[in-house]
């Protein structure tokens, strides 16, 4: 999502337009060429391809994009990394998911989850073991841009872009999701500076695992709730207001729980804010650069936080690189240090390796993933190798 009119052709958010930032080759809307999803057990089988050879050494790592864009997938792609090195190697790709722009893991490690971001969005769940499709459910909204899992790995939560909801469906013992149990639309406050609606952008579990919390770029609030973990409905319990006009879009937490950082999209700025395990609360705290250069929006897409707490990490659209912060007092404080040439264009979404060491960047209009290096003193990335293509790489999730 970036700047420009709010929706463009037939109800889509700007946020899919691969070109709908200055300087850059518009990418037009098709029909996919398959059916949306369908409910559970109506999805198609999948028809992997011929999978690569690659190292015995090799993580597994899934990769989203838009399959209804000229120049998009045809499904969730299949690769594997070299966890010392980073080095992809592309194993095919499993078709039957309609555009899977995020894509989150089970906390087993069994089940993959997707979303399936179109007019009539969808989520969908795939057996790792043997890539099969456990079916779709409907998100009972527009455009569904995130999903996560509860940490008691019972529930999938998601957000729905452009109709401004988030929708909880039950997860059963075999990963497959069941109908969904609640649907909540962010109806107030009123939308801010040139939003013409709630644009729910990202849908997580507090660290403590207390609240769930819902980030809303069009509304420019942080929604809190308690999740009833037998019945998976929403109770609303706090809002944190951003300044208008703000944007945000992702939040992450610090590991010590009291704090979390706030990537403000429309006004190109990062907030540190302050959370009340008791409340749900969350305190915004003032505005941060995200270092782009005079004269240019950063569009800050997604922070990463390393598990030490030590280091902030941040996805920088408009100059496409990546800041680099400390962070201090606890987690208190961020102060800018560096920036990296993301050695790609638009860097949608970031992600670390499981254990740390390696940082993805999915770089949507130039269709490739960068990897880094971290180092574990210094929080200092460097490129490790050349960028993997990968056709409007919108995610990048390792494992």
């Amino acid at each position: 999502m970036g700047s420009g009119t709010e929706v463009t052709g037939e109800g889509w958010s700007r946020r899919r337009f691969v070109g709908a930032l200055a300087g850059a080759a518009a990418v037009v809307a098709v029909p996919a060429p398959a059916a949306p999803p369908g409910e559970a057990g109506t999805a198609p089988r999948p028809t992997p391809e011929a999978p690569a050879k690659s190292p015995a050494t090799a993580r597994p790592l899934y990769l989203g994009t838009y399959t209804s864009v000229d120049g998009g997938g045809t499904g969730i792609g299949l690769a594997g990394y070299d966890p010392a090195t980073g080095e992809i190697t592309g194993a095919g790709t499993l078709t039957g998911v309609a555009d899977p722009s995020y894509l989150a893991v089970h906390p087993n490690g069994r089940t993959l989850y997707a979303v399936n971001e179109r007019t009539d969005g969808g989520v969908t769940a795939v057996r790792l073991a043997d890539r099969k499709i456990l079916g779709s459910r409907s998100t009972g909204g527009s455009g569904p841009c995130h999903l996560s899992v509860h940490p008691s790995g019972r529930w999938l939560l998601s957000a729905n872009y452009t109709s401004g909801s988030v929708a909880v469906h039950p997860i059963d013992a075999t990963g497959a999701l069941g109908e969904r149990t609640d649907l909540v639309r962010h109806s107030s406050p009123a939308p801010g500076p040139g939003q013409q609606g709630p644009h729910a952008h990202q849908f997580i579990t507090s660290p403590d695992g207390g609240h769930v919390l819902a980030v809303d770029l069009g509304t420019d609030t942080v929604y809190s709730y308690r999740l009833d973990l037998a019945e998976g409905t929403l109770t609303e319990v706090a809002q944190a207001h951003t300044r208008p006009g703000t944007g945000p879009r992702h939040l992450t937490f610090h590991p010590g729980g009291r704090y979390a950082y706030l990537a403000d999209e429309v006004d190109n700025t990062v907030t540190v804010c302050g959370y009340d395990r008791a409340t749900g609360r969350l305190a915004i705290g003032a505005p941060q650069s995200t270092a782009s250069p005079a004269g240019v929006t950063n569009y800050p897409a997604q922070f990463l936080v390393t598990a030490n707490g030590a280091y902030a990490y941040l996805a920088n659209r408009g100059d496409n690189t990546l800041a680099r912060y400390a962070i201090e007092a606890d987690g208190a404080r961020l102060r800018l240090l560096d920036t990296v040439p993301v050695h790609g264009d638009f860097p949608r979404q970031i992600a670390f390796s499981p254990d740390g060491r390696l940082l993805f960047a999915a770089n949507q209009r130039s269709g490739t993933v960068s990897v880094f290096t971290v180092d574990a003193g210094s929080g200092e990335l460097r490129l490790a190798g050349e960028p993997f293509a990968s056709p409007v790489a919108v995610c990048a999730l390792p494992l």
